[in-house]
């Protein structure tokens, strides 16, 4: 007999709710231009899919903790990419894809109902939904302010934004750490898109201009399904403060949380390849300066949007009635209300189609 259904506390999967619009926007006599969910669609660098094919022979379990050569690359990657120091490779662990790690890690870190996680008031949903899973209270807040009296236990930072594409600055992220540390809260910072600056420079909440090379009570959560195009993969890691490492790894270790071995094996020709990093980031580049000036010429007003990979906009009405608007023209985004209130005027739109696919958003958008 199941006790308490935990799926009764967590939010309509918001994706579910698509499907009117989703129709409409195929019935476009040239096809659905779909810019709604973040999937990559450039193929994976020969690199990659060598060392894949190559470690396929993996009949034994893997590791938990990961393989020494994986926790390696990804220590000099973070170095060589963002300029993050003082990281050993016992700081680091690997992930199945970043959101598994999002979505457990309040339960990983033995949180419970008498603990607060706090997350950006506009977010990736996954932040409150794995506070949900462990009982935990969700607090939306975007400044310590906010916050005022009350001690969390975790605090989420999202830099760049999903789904705003705002980056925090170097003096906003030392208040932050600051004030956790003062207070012994944990800070984990989710830096997917930290590699995809375009009208600004993300930084790391590891970088020693931000932590000053300590990183205690940080975790940095780490995925290479953008950069590299391996969402397929499932392909994440987390690094930052030794101790919390070590307390995530005991406890993924009983749970089985373990990454395949050829999934290893690809993570690190990814993280050792800069060249094809370089290649994708300048695919988005592209894609982004076709599409941010068309959004604009149909009357959309985008805000922030100075990094990652969506586009951040508005036609000051309800975001379901811009949905419509765009799926009439055939082109299918995500509405901001997934993102929590403040998003109900707002429209995501992904940078992640073929270059095709966005000709033809272009096209659309400036008839």
């Amino acid at each position: 007999m199941i006790r308490r259904r935990v799926s009764a506390g967590l939010p309509v999967f918001p994706w579910d709710t698509l499907a009117d619009v989703t129709a409409l926007a195929r019935s476009h006599p040239d096809g659905i231009v779909d810019l709604s969910v973040g999937t990559p669609v450039d193929p994976v660098a020969p690199v990659i899919r060598e060392a894949l094919a190559a470690a396929s022979s993996a009949p034994g379990y893997p590791t938990t903790v990961g393989t020494p050569a994986l926790r390696a690359s990804a220590v000099a990657a973070l170095n060589r990419r963002y300029g993050i120091t003082g990281l050993d490779e016992d700081a680091v662990i690997p992930a199945i894809g970043s959101k598994e790690l999002i979505a457990w890690l309040p339960t990983l870190l033995g949180l419970g109902p008498d603990d607060i996680v706090v997350a950006p008031e506009l977010a990736y949903p996954t932040y409150e939904v794995g506070a949900r899973i462990t009982n935990a209270q969700v607090l939306l807040a975007d400044s310590l302010t906010q916050i005022g009296p009350r001690s969390p236990a975790l605090i989420y930072l999202n830099s760049p934004s999903n789904p705003t594409g705002r980056v925090l600055g170097v003096d906003h992220l030392r208040k932050v750490v600051g004030w956790a540390r003062e207070r012994g809260v944990v800070v984990a910072s989710d830096e997917c898109y930290l590699g995809l600056g375009w009208d600004a420079e993300p930084v790391s909440v590891l970088h020693p201009s931000v932590c000053d090379g300590d990183h205690t009570g940080l975790l940095a959560l780490h995925s290479l399904s953008k950069t590299s195009s391996l969402a397929g993969y499932r392909a994440g890691f987390v690094a930052g403060d030794r101790a919390l490492i070590a307390e995530l790894l005991a406890v993924r270790k009983h749970a089985g949380m373990m990454m395949p071995t050829p999934v290893q094996a690809a993570m690190v020709a990814a993280l050792d390849d800069d060249e094809h990093e370089r290649e994708q980031r300048e695919r988005y580049r592209r894609r982004r300066d076709a599409l941010l000036p068309a959004v604009q010429s149909a009357g959309l007003r985008v805000e922030h949007s100075e990094a990652g990979l969506y586009i951040w906009a508005t036609r000051d009405e309800p975001c379901r009635d811009s949905l419509a608007w765009l799926a009439q023209r055939g082109i299918l985004v995500a509405p901001g209300e997934f993102y929590g209130p403040r998003g109900s005027q707002h429209v995501r739109i992904a940078l992640t189609a073929t270059d095709e696919r966005i000709a033809a958003a272009v096209s659309r958008l400036t008839a």
